[in-house]
């Protein structure tokens, strides 16, 4: 895990705010979605993307480095996924 040095206070609400360098790092736009992992004692939170990162199909979706990928597109991409 790497450390970014960037520390933010909780508030009373249980809401802190992501500093737009790591939302630009990590393209998380406004009304981007985040999904919530426990992993032993730490917090990790993803872009949620259920979706083809290419067509924006969200049936028979699995994943290829991290991203989604549809059976459509692995067929058009040469099954190399």
């Amino acid at each position: 895990m790497t450390s970014t040095g960037i520390v933010r206070r909780i508030d009373s609400a249980g809401r802190f705010v992501l500093p737009i360098e790591l939302r630009r790092t990590l393209d998380i736009e406004d009304t981007d979605s985040l999904e919530i992992f426990l992993e032993d004692n730490t917090i990790v939170l993803k872009k949620y993307q259920p979706a083809c990162i290419f067509c924006g199909n969200a049936r028979d979706v699995s994943g290829y480095k991290g991203k989604n990928v549809c059976a459509n597109c692995r067929r058009e991409l040469g099954d190399s996924v």
